[in-house]
């Protein structure tokens, strides 16, 4: 369901930029829309885009306090996007010396300043046929990546979507693809006193991850290394109990013509088995002239979203680092939110100028 906000008020010039970005990045960071709360947004967004910026909104709703925003100036030709959800847990936000430190500063707050800046100014100069859209759920099913590919009636002149992330303003090569395995061994149970009448079902689930950590990673010279994380583990029922059952999940970032699945497999021991949970492919992305690229290590609702331009189209770029994204000393530095500004605007005009 889409809900239209016309224009409050014609727009009018925002104050000074480091001031106005400072000051909406600290009250965008103030609220807790960690996944699943991303409504608690939704207030600011309104005052930000239709007021401030004088847009045009469109919210579509996604689920229960789930919100896809849509700002339009113009017939859109560019589309600026990143999420509205953080990884909790909230960490609220503190000014020290040159940066804004706290949850959502650079993964993704700080996207949406760089990105809402780069329009303000080209507003400014009189340039229309701009767009932003947030998304809700990127952090967790991408729900609103999903649901936002109904709105593309909205968008039939798209020439390039940038997805803002953290990128250290370099473009992103692409990303690696996501595979989500579980493990399975089985064994017999009996007494912990007489372990010789049973079969450990973990013993022979940790020498298959023993062999497969003895696995040579491959590598792309675009998307960089396939690495695999061992997330959970667990089994047994109790202490003195030969275990039965247990299991593993591994999330796998896949190359192109990824052989892992095949290796898992090989390595398989008896009374075992391997479930894919989540496959998704990797994606690699077009070059632009007169940017700089790099390989990114995490995913992203790019390869979602890029359906929404008729060519397919899309930058992954954005200020900040995600060496401290998700983490406890995650911020934004004043210059980093300025170069992303820049960045910003350079792809915009790059698009607006396109043939």
């Amino acid at each position: 369901m889409s809900r239209s906000h016309p224009k409050a008020r014609a727009h009018r010039n925002p104050p000074a930029d480091p001031l106005w970005m400072r000051q909406w990045l600290l009250r965008l960071c103030e609220v807790d829309s960690t996944s699943g709360r991303e409504d608690a947004m939704l207030p600011l967004l309104r005052e930000l885009l239709a007021e401030d910026l004088g847009a045009q909104v469109v919210e579509q709703e996604v689920g229960p306090d789930r919100t896809n925003v849509l700002a339009t100036w113009g017939r859109p030709k560019v589309l600026f996007t990143t999420h509205l959800d953080t990884v909790p847990p909230f960490i609220p936000p503190r000014l020290e010396e040159n940066a804004i430190w706290g949850r959502g500063t650079c993964d993704a707050k700080g996207q949406i300043m760089a990105q809402l800046e780069a329009i303000r100014t080209l507003l400014k100069e009189g340039i229309q046929g701009l767009a932003w859209l947030g998304v809700v759920g990127e952090e967790t099913d991408s729900a609103g990546a999903m649901q936002a590919l109904g709105l593309v009636d909205r968008l039939q002149d798209l020439r390039g979507l940038v997805d803002g992330e953290p990128t250290g303003c370099r473009l992103a090569t692409g990303q690696r693809g996501i595979l989500h395995l579980r493990l399975r061994s089985q064994g017999r149970a009996a007494h912990s006193g007489s372990p010789e009448l049973g079969r450990s079902a973990i013993f022979p689930l940790l020498d298959w991850l023993q062999a497969l950590r003895g696995e040579g990673p491959s590598t792309d010279e675009e998307l960089g290394p396939e690495v695999w994380n061992l997330g959970l583990i667990e089994g047994g029922e109790s202490l003195n109990t030969v275990p039965a059952a247990a299991e593993a999940h591994l999330f796998v970032r896949t190359l192109p013509d990824s052989t892992f699945y095949n290796r898992v497999k090989a390595l398989q021991p008896p009374d075992a088995e391997v479930e894919v949970r989540l496959s998704e492919p990797p994606d690699r992305y077009p070059r632009l002239p007169g940017f700089e690229y790099a390989p990114m290590p995490f995913g992203s609702d790019a390869p979602r979203l890029r359906a929404l331009v008729p060519d397919g189209t899309v930058v992954l770029a954005g200020p900040g680092s995600i060496k401290v994204a998700h983490t406890l000393e995650e911020h934004l530095s004043f210059h980093d939110l300025a170069e992303g500004v820049e960045l910003n605007r350079r792809l915009a005009l790059h698009f607006l100028h396109k043939d």
